[in-house]
């Protein structure tokens, strides 16, 4: 099986919006994903790390990515297919509660 990250973006607003019972059956389709063995997650406050030339660690508070929701989650599934991901994600808290979730393929590195 192939590995995807998903990164699901949303605002609190857009959560508040949604029909209790939409919302209620978005978190029983991420609990499916947990039971198939997904790793999920709320996002915490990001901080950016850099060591350039490994000449030192500097840490600086904040994300480094922008974008127009703000992030809300993570997560590591693991499907068939690209196809399949989408669809296992397309019920979600983000994608159903106005906001959006990407997924991205995982290549694996050897070495």
């Amino acid at each position: 099986m192939a590995r995807f990250l998903t990164i699901g973006y949303g605002t609190r607003a857009g959560y508040d919006r949604t029909p209790e019972n939409l919302r209620a059956a978005a978190h029983a389709a991420d609990a499916r994903l947990v039971a198939r063995g997904a790793v999920t997650g709320i996002a915490g406050a990001p901080v950016q790390v850099r060591n350039p030339e490994s000449s030192g660690v500097e840490v600086t508070e904040g994300a480094f990515l922008a974008s127009a929701l703000p992030v809300a989650g993570f997560g590591l599934i693991e499907a068939e297919s690209l196809e399949e991901a989408i669809a296992l994600v397309s019920e979600t808290p983000c994608a159903v509660a106005h906001g959006v979730v990407e997924v991205w393929p995982l290549r694996e590195q050897n070495g």
